[in-house]
């Protein structure tokens, strides 16, 4: 009897995150879903049950399809590059230096750096006229930049400036991944005169493909939701050209109080994500 009363203990510590979970990340989902269906009748001061009308309005709006076309470009970029700037860094950071300890805490600083401090450090820097970059610049003989002023390079200095957050925090997982790899493996691979290519393909690769498919799909969650910088720096600007999906939506909630449309943006954001993450657990799925 005793025996059977604690199998339900480890319920009981659970509870707490599970009624989380509902009250902040099913039930908001489920909420929008309601709330894609109906559409406002201003005149009445009622709520229509529209069905999927919402959904094909969108497709015949060309400000939500340039925030498609912006939001895929930004994630087709920044995914990649964070994924692979974490990985090279984490294999930097797990050599075996003098001060290692110290370089560790230094690629982690940005991460504490808030998003909004972030986000105005870089707008101060990457001023056209008096920023450090363009101060910088100059001194390789090279023309100052618009940056954040421009309508191709907004969007690429916003995701630098998410990697520089980014990279870093990302990497502790992957350095986490590699000290879990045993160091027999390699004088193993060494002894049979193994490169550091055939080390990394042969070793380093297939015991971290948990970890990388972990990182991959948790970077494509989180940039698909990110939009403070952009929010911050250029509010979708200059010419929409950093509007994305999630920036789009919150115009029409906060802005436009169009909260049916903002709703029905947030429903096809989980369904993109969850395609594309369901997409990446294929690809990358240990074999083994």
């Amino acid at each position: 009897m005793v025996l059977s009363k604690k199998k339900y203990i480890p319920y009981l510590f659970l509870t707490p995150v599970l009624i989380g979970l509902i009250m902040f990340k099913i039930y908001p989902i489920f909420n929008a879903f309601i709330q894609s269906l109906f559409t406002t009748n201003f005149l009445e001061q009622s709520k229509v049950f529209s069905g999927f009308g919402n959904y094909f309005n969108l497709i015949m709006d060309s400000a939500f399809l340039n925030s498609v076309k912006i939001t895929f470009i930004f994630n087709t970029i920044i995914n990649p590059l964070q994924v692979i700037l974490a990985f090279g860094l984490a294999i930097l950071l797990n050599t075996k230096l003098r001060a290692i300890g110290l370089f560790r805490g230094i690629s982690f600083i940005p991460v504490a750096v808030s998003v909004p401090a972030a986000a105005i450090l870089w707008d101060i820097m990457l001023t056209p006229e008096q920023g450090i970059v363009n101060s910088l610049l100059m001194t390789l003989n090279i023309a100052p930049q618009p940056f954040l002023t421009s309508d191709s390079q907004a969007l690429l200095s916003i995701i630098g400036i998410a990697s520089w957050r980014g990279v870093g925090y990302w990497s502790l997982f992957f350095l986490a991944g590699l000290q879990e790899i045993p160091h027999s493996l390699y004088e193993a691979a060494s002894i049979d005169g193994a490169n550091w290519f055939n080390k990394f393909k042969n070793v380093t690769y297939p015991l971290m493909k948990r970890t990388l498919t972990f990182v991959v799909v948790a970077v494509t969650a989180a940039n698909m939701i990110l939009f403070a910088p952009m929010y911050i720096l250029t509010n979708g600007g200059p010419n929409q050209s950093t509007n994305v999906l999630m920036l789009e939506s919150y115009d029409n909630a906060f802005v436009y109080s169009n909260t049916e449309k903002a709703a029905t943006i947030i429903v096809l954001i989980i369904l993109i994500t969850s395609i594309v993450m369901a997409i990446q657990f294929k690809i990358f799925k240990p074999k083994h």
